[in-house]
């Protein structure tokens, strides 16, 4: 056999005997398949039943846009969950969950449009809900307000005082059991570390300024004051909350010793009157008590005859 006939026999197809079929290969992979279908009826009728609103979006949908690189659409799907849940109020207690984490996230966006739609929206919601249901989302809630408070955009920083009202108003003592982080947060909003050294001690130490920023669309001063105003607010509100929770406190020792008596001291109104015999008055803040009272004892100080007419308390 020459070399051009074994050449063409490699390339020439093996025809095989009638009836007989090819043999698979040893590594032949099947390509045989079968399939079911399967049928969901009532996951396929509560997907149809879900609330929508004016443009046919329900609330996955809504959420799914929040996560979208465009800042119009996530505006637009703000604004849509705004009007589902005004005409469908009973999905914030199905949703909330998802609602609040979707929200809180887009507080530090770097479009000024989403973050002013966010807040429309938080101040929208927070009046329909309760302390009890959003305090264990709190701390998240929380950690994006930190987060946007201490941005290094402006306009962040600003957006979020606007988010500290609606919480101050709505969540106070939530807001304020956050005191150890925020405080630090508000100094920063006006002030910034400074790594100065010592002339005589050669040592460093850090100190902190004032900030001033020329590019900022309100003045220094301007912008001082308003975070000293919420500063200001926020202080009044842990200090109402702890004078509640002294209160609660002395109510609470009240009853568990109904019985509890107190000694009772003799007063000489005369000695008292010429500065004799001082009284010290407690007022009465449970188990530490609070020597700052409006309680006063007051005489005439000429002579002994008005001691009995001048002592009274007021």
């Amino acid at each position: 056999m020459t070399k051009k006939r074994k050449r063409q026999d490699d390339f020439q197809k093996v025809k095989l005997k009638v009836g007989k079929k090819k043999p698979k290969l040893q590594n032949a992979t099947p390509t045989n398949f079968k399939t079911k279908t399967i049928h969901l009826p009532e996951q396929l009728k509560e997907d149809g039943t879900l609330p929508t609103n004016n443009r046919k979006l329900n609330i996955k949908d809504l959420l799914s846009q929040m996560h979208h690189y465009n800042a119009g659409v996530k505006q637009s799907a703000l604004l849509g969950l705004k009007d589902l849940l005004s005409q469908y109020p009973f999905i914030i207690d199905a949703h909330l969950s998802n609602i609040l984490s979707e929200v809180t996230a887009v507080f530090t966006d770097k479009d000024a449009n989403v973050r002013l739609a966010a807040v429309q929206l938080l101040q929208f919601l927070a009046p329909k809900i309760r302390a009890e249901q959003i305090s264990p989302f709190f701390p998240l809630v929380s950690a994006h307000l930190s987060s946007a408070m201490t941005h290094i955009t402006e306009g962040i920083q600003e957006d979020s005082l606007k988010v500290l009202d609606i919480l101050l108003e709505q969540y106070p003592a939530l807001i304020t059991g956050r005191s150890s982080i925020l405080l630090k947060n508000f100094v920063e909003l006006i002030s910034h570390q400074q790594l100065s050294k010592g002339l005589i001690n050669r040592d460093r130490s850090q100190s902190w300024i004032l900030s001033v920023n020329p590019n900022r669309r309100l003045t220094s001063q301007q912008w001082r004051l308003k975070v000293l105003v919420r500063l200001s607010k926020f202080l009044q509100a842990l200090a109402d909350g702890s004078s509640r929770l002294r209160e609660s406190e002395g109510l609470q020792e009240q009853k568990e010793n109904p019985h509890a008596t107190s000694n009772s001291i003799f007063i000489n109104w005369k000695e008292h009157a010429n500065d004799q015999q001082h009284i010290q008055v407690y007022e009465n803040g449970g188990s530490q008590p609070n020597v700052s009272s409006q309680f006063r004892l007051r005489y005439l100080v000429g002579g002994l005859s008005g001691v009995d007419e001048g002592l009274s308390s007021t």
